[in-house]
């Protein structure tokens, strides 16, 4: 789903016009990613939590020359954790018969 399609949604399901859900939409992921860049969690009970962890340095290989070792310098990247909630409603939408990872 894209941002678009999102958008598409929610106007359908609330009767609304797309320009004025376009704002909301880009007000909620515009709080998210303020509080993350902040350092700051986010909490949706039920859905999930955004936030950011830290990624240690590491080494790595150079893919056209796996002979070469190039250092991977430590960083901070977001990071989403689904909630009990959503994580049931996926495993439900599995269709008949395929296996489970």
């Amino acid at each position: 789903m894209t941002k678009a399609e999102l958008i598409d949604g929610i106007a359908e399901s609330l009767t609304m016009k797309k320009k004025d859900v376009t704002p909301v939409v880009e007000a909620v992921f515009g709080s998210i990613e303020g509080a993350l860049a902040k350092g700051e969690k986010c909490t949706f009970v039920g859905f999930g939590v955004f936030e950011v962890k830290d990624r240690a340095a590491r080494e790595g290989r150079n893919p056209q020359d796996p002979s070469k070792i190039v250092k991977i310098p430590a960083k901070k990247v977001p990071v989403f954790r689904p909630g009990k909630d959503l994580k049931e409603k996926v495993l439900k939408s599995k269709k008949p018969g395929t296996k489970k990872k």
